[in-house]
């Protein structure tokens, strides 16, 4: 049973994620989303990223990857930020449709694309000093580029989890809509930006993107390296193992 689901709506595809009720993200999703994405094709005009109601994503499968030994987390954390790397460079419109919570890791999907659309009364953060280890690298360039300093410290430095509409009104949300349309908006915004030349548009996101992505393809390995040695101290590992009970 695949973790993510596609489905068509005219020439938007939507890329549902579907890993229960917490769409954590492991080693199976990861898997998932690259071959969604390798299947999309030209008649495909934008892309929509979903969840479910209640979470979008609560973040990493922590029960699954605190059970791995060093070389197959580091394998997962590198395929990770490599799709997440992969949805932000993705020369298509991308909106994520976030009707439900979206933390740590979720957050980071979410980050990705070029629109985010919540819902009121849900919550989004990068959580992760709280349990030991760093926001990933390519996640707080993402972040850097969207908020002012002071948000970006106080989510990183404090690992700040914040309402939706605090959220919109600092920039890290577009709009936020009622549970039961958020995602026919986001579908819309995506009908409506794929009417836009595709060619031109592509250009324009590597303008936006391409910093980015060549600033994690020259830092990215000893940055996730850095992770990697923090997820696996001492401290950090007693703290993700309370964290994964919230999982259960």
């Amino acid at each position: 049973m695949t973790t993510v689901k596609v489905e068509s709506h005219e020439n938007v595809t939507v890329l549902r994620l579907d890993n229960g009720v917490t769409n954590a993200i492991g080693p199976l999703m990861v898997d998932a989303l690259c071959a969604a994405i390798d299947a999309i094709d030209d008649r495909t005009g934008a892309v929509v990223l979903a969840g479910n109601p209640k979470f979008f994503s609560m973040g990493l499968d922590l029960p699954h990857l605190l059970t791995l030994n060093r070389a197959r987390m580091s394998d997962f954390f590198f395929r990770f930020n490599d799709v997440a790397c992969t949805l932000l460079t993705l020369p298509l419109p991308t909106v994520c449709a976030m009707a439900g919570h979206a933390v740590a890791g979720g957050n980071i999907l979410a980050l990705t694309c070029d629109y985010r659309l919540g819902v009121a009364g849900k919550k989004i953060g990068l959580n992760e000093i709280q349990l030991g280890v760093p926001v990933p690298y390519l996640a707080g360039l993402m972040l850097g580029q969207l908020a002012g300093d002071r948000v970006v410290k106080k989510m990183l430095y404090e690992g700040c989890i914040m309402a939706t509409d605090e959220a919109r009104q600092v920039g890290l949300i577009d709009a936020v809509y009622p549970l039961e349309s958020v995602e026919a908006q986001a579908i819309a915004k995506a009908t409506e930006m794929a009417a836009l030349s595709p060619a031109a548009f592509a250009a324009m996101k590597a303008v936006r993107v391409g910093m980015l992505q060549q600033q994690y393809k020259s830092n990215g390995w000893q940055k996730n390296e850095q992770f990697l040695d923090c997820w696996f101290s001492k401290q950090a590992q007693a703290l993700l193992n309370e964290a994964s009970r919230k999982f259960r």
